[in-house]
């Protein structure tokens, strides 16, 4: 990967994460800045962006921050080009593939519930058509919470 370094504040616009929250993950050992600038100002690499995508991208997901940790370290491990020890390479994989069947399994969810919400929506807008006929949803009043 590219030996380019970001600012955090560079990283934080290419990942959508805040910069508070990459301190977050940086305090919680999620990811740690490849180096510091003389003036110690955090600097990070396409790699250390990848690894916070990937945490962003299981955030919603509702995986905590230890099963992030878990994944990104068998990902690490898998990716670091040594030496595995036998069998190691066939059970960080299948750690990794947990993590793809749990993903799979939230997104279900998640689409369940997304469905749910829009035919809750729609009732309620034909309600609110229903009950104000000839005007447009957007222009009937709505009341308060």
């Amino acid at each position: 990967m590219d030996d380019k370094h970001m600012q955090i504040g560079e990283v934080a616009a290419r990942t959508e994460l805040s910069l508070r929250t990459i301190r977050h993950y940086e305090e919680t050992g999620l990811v740690i800045p490849s180096a510091r600038s003389q003036g110690g100002f955090r600097l990070y690499t396409e790699t250390d962006v990848a690894r916070l995508i990937v945490i962003r991208r299981m955030k919603p997901l509702g995986f905590t921050l230890e099963q992030m940790r878990d994944l990104l370290d068998a990902t690490d491990r898998l990716d670091s080009g040594s030496e595995l020890a036998a069998g190691e390479r066939e059970d960080l994989l299948e750690r990794v593939h947990g993590f793809q069947e749990a993903a799979q399994l939230r997104v279900a969810d998640l689409r369940t519930q997304l469905a749910r919400a829009e035919e809750f929506a729609a009732a309620l807008g034909e309600r609110l058509a229903s009950a104000h006929p000839g005007q447009s949803a957007s222009m009937t009043p709505v009341a308060g919470p």
